[in-house]
C-alpha cells in the first residue's frame, strides 16, 4: 500500500519525510520517517542512494532519533538515506499493551512475537527486516529514490539489539551495523527476561534466537562489520541491561572477526551521546556501502 506523506521538513539541504502506511504484519498503521539527502534532489532522474536503517529504543517514536539524533548532518553530506521506523504497533487494544514502558507499546523488542495476545500485530521483526524495505523500495514515489542493494542497519539500546540480532540473523542483508548502547545479551538481563517471557513465552532455547550474544557465536559470515558504542556512566550500562562485554566475549571465543567495541568515559544512554558519535555510525555504514 502507497505511503501516505504527513509532513516534509527541510533538513541539512535534504527533505524529511514523515509517512504513514498500513502494514500486514502489525495489522495497523505504521509511522516511518524517512530523509533524502540533497543529492537526491539535485537531478531528474534522481540518483538510487545508499539506505540506512535506524532502529530505536524503548518508548521510542521514528520522530526521536531524526529530532535529536544528529544523523542527517553527515547523511547530507555524503548522500545517504536515513529510515526511521517505529518501534511498536500503535493502538491494538492487547491487555496490558500500555501497563508499562518496557513492553507492549513502544516496546516490541524486533522480534515476532509466539504468544497470545500479542502474536498478533506484533511482528516487528517481519515488519522491519522484509516488509517495510519492500514497501518502501516499491513505492512509486519514493522508491525511485532508494537503492535496494546497498543497506545498512544501526540501532539504540533496544534498537541496537534489533540492529544486531537482524544483521546476525541475515547474512547479507545489510552491509554493515552499528550500534549505540545495545541490548547486547537480553536473554541474560532484566529488559529482555521480561520481553522474551512476554513475546516468546518460557522457553529459553527460543530467547537465543533473538539475543545478539548467542547469535554471534554462529555467525559464518566472515568480516562482522560491526561497530558498537557504549558509553560508561550510562545508569542502564551499570545495571547490567546491556552486557557488552558478553557479546565481546562469545565473539572472540567463536573466533569472529570484525566487531569493534568502544567505551567512553563519562557519557550516558542520552541523545547527547548519541549526536555526539553519530556522524561516527554514519561514516562506517558509508564505508561499506560505496561512499567513502
Amino acid at each position: 500500500m502507497a505511503f501516505e506523506t504527513k509532513a516534509t521538513i527541510a533538513s541539512f539541504g535534504g527533505k524529511l519525510f514523515k509517512l504513514s502506511h498500513q502494514s500486514e504484519e502489525t495489522t495497523t498503521p505504521m509511522a516511518v520517517n524517512l530523509y533524502l539527502p540533497p543529492q537526491s534532489f539535485a537531478s531528474d532522474p534522481p540518483p538510487r542512494v545508499p539506505v540506512l536503517f535506524y532502529l530505536s529504543g524503548l518508548t521510542c517514536t521514528p520522530e526521536n532519533c531524526s529530532e535529536k539524533g544528529f544523523f542527517q548532518h553527515r547523511a547530507s553530506q555524503l548522500g545517504l538515506a536515513v529510515v526511521y521506523p517505529d518501534t511498536s504497533p500503535r493502538g491494538l487494544g492487547h491487555p496490558g499493551e500500555t501497563d508499562s514502558w518496557d513492553f507492549g507499546a513502544g516496546a516490541g523488542f524486533y522480534v515476532d512475537a509466539t504468544r497470545d495476545p500479542w502474536r498478533r500485530g506484533y511482528r516487528m521483526e517481519s515488519y522491519v527486516a522484509r516488509e517495510l524495505p519492500r514497501a518502501l523500495f516499491g513505492d512509486p514515489q519514493y522508491g525511485r529514490f532508494l537503492d535496494p542493494d546497498r543497506v545498512s542497519i544501526t540501532g539504540h539500546s533496544m534498537g541496537g539489539h534489533g540492529a544486531l540480532t537482524l544483521y546476525l540473523k541475515n547474512p547479507g542483508l545489510y552491509k554493515s551495523v552499528s550500534a549505540f548502547a545495545p541490548i547486547a545479551n537480553p536473554s541474560r538481563c532484566p529488559w529482555g527476561e521480561k520481553a522474551f517471557s512476554g513475546y516468546l513465552g518460557p522457553d529459553r532455547d527460543e530467547w537465543k534466537k533473538h539475543d545478539a550474544t548467542e547469535l554471534i557465536r554462529a555467525w559464518k559470515g566472515g568480516d562482522l562489520k560491526a561497530l558498537v558504542d557504549v558509553g560508561t556512566a550510562d545508569n542502564f550500562y551499570k545495571q547490567g541491561q546491556l552486557l557488552p562485554e558478553n557479546l565481546e566475549k562469545a565473539a572472540k571465543e567463536a573466533g569472529v572477526e570484525g566487531l569493534t567495541v568502544r567505551y567512553h568515559e563519562g557519557y550516558d544512554h542520552s541523545y547527547y551521546f548519541m549526536a555526539t558519535f553519530s556522524d561516527d555510525h554514519v561514516n562506517h555504514a558509508a564505508k561499506h556501502l560505496g561512499l567513502l
